[in-house]
């Protein structure tokens, strides 16, 4: 006897996913397969990580940069040590309530350059692939590389933010109107943007890592050039340009390249939970981690 529909298991068109040494899934198809190319290749789940990880700063350019932030929780099986990696980076030095107050904010705005926190998403992921990588970082950033050189395809989700925030880029943001907009127009679904500046910092980066002699100083090389480095630079010339502010008034930005210098990606203790027998790994209160093992 056939089970009434209530009661028969939920039916899915995605398939049950299996493999023999390992499994890469991300929010993008290309992100995704980047990663798992680095496994068939014979790079780590750190290798992968970080190269799926580059790729979407370039194909979800809507939900990820390189100057954003990055909560990792991850064990290796060297360790067998649950590790939370902490690519968040703290407000701008001089970003006070006072300095606030004073200048005629009732409260920290939710966008432009005074809601800038000090970049901790590129430190994280080199520091994560400096640690527990094999790979070499010209071969991880290569993936992001072709894709910002070559192109990607715009997705609904890229349409619809552009869409949204389309005026406010033409009115106030010239520079990513450039980048984001054709010729000022929201690109259309399924239409191809490139994004050629960005491949060309990661391509100098390379260049710059070439001079030194070891895989580590190639890495260390590229966590200086952001820190303090050429990047450093055009981050602090950027932010320090008075520029579009939501209460109307433009205002230069807090982030100083002392704030740049002094950020370092780190490692944290995880915090736990039991729930339904099993035990359960959460970033600390700087992160959603605890309200969600609630």
């Amino acid at each position: 006897m056939s089970q009434p529909p209530s009661l028969r298991p939920a039916s899915t068109t995605r398939p049950s996913l299996t493999g023999r040494f390992g499994m890469a899934s991300s929010s993008h198809w290309l992100a995704t397969a980047s990663a798992q190319a680095v496994l068939e290749r014979g790079g780590n789940a750190f290798d992968a990580a970080v190269a799926g990880g580059f790729v979407l700063q370039v194909v979800e350019p809507n939900l990820n940069g390189p100057a954003g932030e990055l909560v990792g929780i991850f064990s290796s099986a060297q360790e067998r040590v649950t590790r939370v990696l902490a690519g968040v980076g703290p407000a701008p030095i001089a970003a006070s309530i006072e300095w606030f107050h004073d200048h005629g904010f009732n409260s920290v705005p939710g966008s432009g350059t005074l809601a800038t926190t000090t970049p901790g998403q590129f430190d994280a992921w080199m520091l994560l692939l400096l640690d527990y990588g094999t790979w070499e970082l010209a071969d991880v950033l290569q993936f992001a590389i072709d894709y910002a050189r070559d192109g990607f395809p715009v997705t609904a989700s890229i349409h619809a933010t552009l869409s949204d925030v389309a005026p406010l880029l033409r009115e106030h943001w010239p520079t990513s109107a450039a980048a984001w907009l054709c010729d000022g127009a929201v690109p259309e679904v399924g239409s191809i943007l490139f994004n050629i500046e960005y491949a060309r910092v990661l391509e100098k980066l390379i260049e710059v890592g070439d001079q030194v002699s070891s895989r580590a100083s190639r890495i260390e090389t590229a966590r200086t050039q952001w820190s303090t480095g050429f990047i450093a630079k055009s981050i602090a010339e950027f932010v320090k340009v008075p520029s579009w502010q939501p209460s109307g008034q433009p205002t230069a930005g807090l982030l100083s390249p002392g704030d740049l210098a002094d950020y370092r990606a780190q490692y944290e203790r995880p915090g736990w939970v039991e729930f339904r027998g099993r035990t359960i790994a959460k970033a600390g209160a700087w992160t959603q981690g605890p309200a969600l093992a609630q």
